[in-house]
């Protein structure tokens, strides 16, 4: 039965890291798809741009419609969207073909993912369910970490057609092992619409969203410009700081293992720390910037923090609505997708007006705010945890 469950958890990590890598790896190659295609990189960018949108819209909405039908054949049909467009996405030489084909399954990235996310945590008792959650983020830091550098290396050393070609890879594997080893999950309880669009009416859940948004846009909106803030202010070679963003990747697996454990052991404890300290590491970073073994340091650290938080974040947006999990984790990947994009509208700001190192405060900012909102959930709402 263990063994089983360990199974689903891998293909669902799997799956997850498919989608992701799908999302993020051709950040790795849009100069060579811009080459190849014959548009700009800032045109290119918008296969990366508006794939997030894409998320962002169907990520409260789309899920909620899938919500009531059996689990295995939501899953299976979201792959083969996925397969569909990435073979489109290979052989096509058209550009408005291939954002067509990246922008239909963005919509779905939101299903897939919330209900990997859902059907991991009801695979295991309730205490437990952190733990089998922070397994499946593993599949989305390495969707992340070793998608890009992957599908980069393709496309340099054999064929971009060949480094497009491995999104679909992965995708066919995980719908073949769907399909042969996933049990069918038909939904037991089937909630209503209106039943799950209630939860919107609780003060808990719009608490959660914000601490979310500015959890993550504390993250991401300074991650964005890592590469940019290590090179003008660390003064660091493309190299290192290649090596750096790997480092800040593996950390990043390694925080969600940490990060399984503190959610199964001290959950509220552990997110209402987590802004403290993340701000306490991004103040020292501050003042140790222009130093090259201080920046690894707090890198590799950060990388640690920014793996825990995205389980942290799951875990405060599931907590506040437990009874619809499928609604609860579109409203997450919203909120994260939301905070990114404003956290690093922001910053960019910062860069243009203070310069680069001033991004740190981005961070701490968002923060404190997120520190309130967490604060003001707990002292509000006692009893959701």
């Amino acid at each position: 039965m263990k063994h089983s469950k360990n199974l689903l958890i891998f293909i669902l990590g799997v799956g997850v890291f498919g989608i992701i890598n799908t999302e993020m790896g051709v950040i790795g190659i849009l100069p060579n798809l811009a080459d190849y295609f014959d548009v700009s990189v800032s045109t290119a960018g918008l296969l990366v741009s508006l794939f997030a949108l894409g998320i962002a819209i169907s990520g409260p909405t789309l899920p909620l419609v899938f919500s009531r039908i059996n689990r295995k054949k939501v899953m299976l049909l979201v792959l083969a969207i996925f397969i569909i467009s990435n073979i489109i996405s290979v052989f096509t030489s058209h550009f408005t073909v291939v954002l067509v084909a990246r922008v239909i399954p963005a919509f779905f990235h939101p299903v897939y993912v919330s209900i990997a996310l859902s059907v991991a945590a009801a695979s295991v008792s309730e205490k437990e369910a952190p733990k089998a959650i922070s397994k499946v983020f593993i599949g989305v830091s390495a969707g992340m970490v070793l998608g890009v550098p992957v599908v980069s290396f393709l496309a340099n050393t054999v064929s971009l057609e060949v480094a497009m070609s491995f999104f679909a890879v992965v995708n066919i594997f995980t719908f073949i092992a769907t399909l042969i080893y996933v049990p069918s999950m038909p939904v037991q309880e089937s909630l209503s619409y209106g039943s799950q669009l209630k939860i919107l009416t609780h003060g808990i859940t719009w608490l959660s969203i914000l601490a979310v948004l500015f959890l993550n846009a504390a993250i991401f909106g300074v991650y964005s410009y890592l590469a940019e803030y290590l090179g003008v202010v660390t003064n660091m070679s493309a190299n290192v700081i290649s090596i750096m963003l790997l480092v800040y990747g593996l950390a990043n697996i390694v925080g969600n293992m940490i990060a399984g454990r503190l959610l199964t052991d001290y959950p509220i404890r552990s997110v209402t720390i987590f802004p403290i300290v993340l701000a306490a590491v991004y103040l020292i970073f501050y003042f140790v910037a222009e130093l090259t073994v201080p920046t690894a340091i707090i890198i590799l650290v950060w990388g640690i923090l920014g793996g825990v938080g995205a389980n942290i974040n799951q875990y405060w947006m599931m907590s506040a609505a437990p009874k619809a999990p499928d609604f609860a984790n579109g409203l997450f990947l919203t909120s994260v997708n939301l905070g990114t994009t404003i956290g690093a509208g922001v910053a960019g700001v910062i860069i243009a007006q203070l310069g680069t190192k001033y991004i740190l405060f981005v961070g701490v900012l968002s923060l404190v705010i997120g520190f309130i909102c967490i604060i003001l959930r707990n002292s509000l709402y006692k009893h959701a945890a």
